[in-house]
């Protein structure tokens, strides 16, 4: 089976680098091609098996199974020029939210999936969020699911979630990256600790609770209650945390689905200008 990957910029390139080092595919089975050649090629001299085109025409006939990893409003012109080389037996898949499997299986013939990675797929670590289009074959399926399994957890989603999932698995890395670096600049500014110490010791506890829960010794209100003992220091600060933090998680997630929304009334009329008589 040959892979296609249109677009080699950030998520584009973890999910091949992601592929490459779970060992999910070879590179003789991968054709690449981005807008700026120059980043395709610099991901052929990591794997120099990995065929690279200039054509993303080429990338449709070629390949059986083909991504597209371009920003949103890139799409449908991809789309466009894919078209006349997708045959019934071929899936697409696209990476981004804001563009559903019924708007892209009204351009294709061929088998069509929405999959979101995420950065953690880099460390073969994390979720994907699978939908699968109305007409997916059964076999495509059965196909990602093999494919995306030794560089992540594949979740099946409902359309009707895909901003929040995807806020939680692909926004979640970002989100929860800055309130550690908020976490050691407060200890930097508040104590003697140094940056670099605090730096190397929040980010050792980050990976050491991702193994307890990796592994199943807690859950994360057990882990809340075996470190917070009655009484103790763990228990002051959480009584900040509780007092300080008010909604802000709430806040968050209703500012993404104010944009999620402006992205689809967007998205929306650039399908319905080009279907229109």
């Amino acid at each position: 089976m040959k892979i296609g990957i249109i677009g080699t910029g950030n998520m584009g390139r973890i999910l091949i680098e992601a592929l490459m080092e779970g060992k999910a595919v070879s590179p003789s089975s991968m054709i690449i091609t981005n807008r700026t050649i120059s980043k395709a090629m610099a991901i052929k001299k990591q794997f120099p098996g990995i065929h690279v085109t200039e054509e993303i025409i080429e990338v449709g006939r070629t390949a059986d199974l083909i991504f597209i990893c371009v920003k949103p409003h890139d799409i449908l012109q991809v789309l466009l020029q894919l078209k006349s080389v997708l045959s019934e037996e071929k899936c697409l898949i696209s990476i981004t939210s804001p563009i559903n499997t019924d708007q892209i299986e009204a351009y294709v013939p061929c088998s069509v999936a929405r999959v979101i990675p995420s950065i953690t797929n880099r460390a073969l670590s994390g979720v994907t969020l699978l939908t699968y289009g109305a007409s997916c074959d059964k076999r495509w399926k059965m196909i990602l699911n093999c494919l995306l399994s030794p560089i992540s957890t594949p979740v099946e989603i409902e359309s009707n979630i895909t901003r929040v999932a995807s806020d939680i698995v692909s926004c979640g890395p970002a989100f929860f990256s800055y309130l550690t670096q908020r976490f050691i600049q407060a200890a930097v500014h508040e104590t003697e600790i140094d940056q670099e110490t605090a730096t190397t010791l929040a980010s050792e506890m980050l990976i050491g609770l991702g193994e307890l829960l990796r592994k199943g010794y807690y859950t994360l209100p057990t882990l809340q209650d075996k470190v917070c003992v009655k009484g103790g220091i763990t228990g002051e600060g959480i009584n900040v945390l509780e007092n300080e933090l008010g909604n802000i998680f709430e806040h968050i997630f209703q500012a993404t689905q104010i944009k999620f929304e402006d992205d689809l009334k967007d998205i929306k009329k650039q399908y319905t200008i080009n279907n229109s008589p």
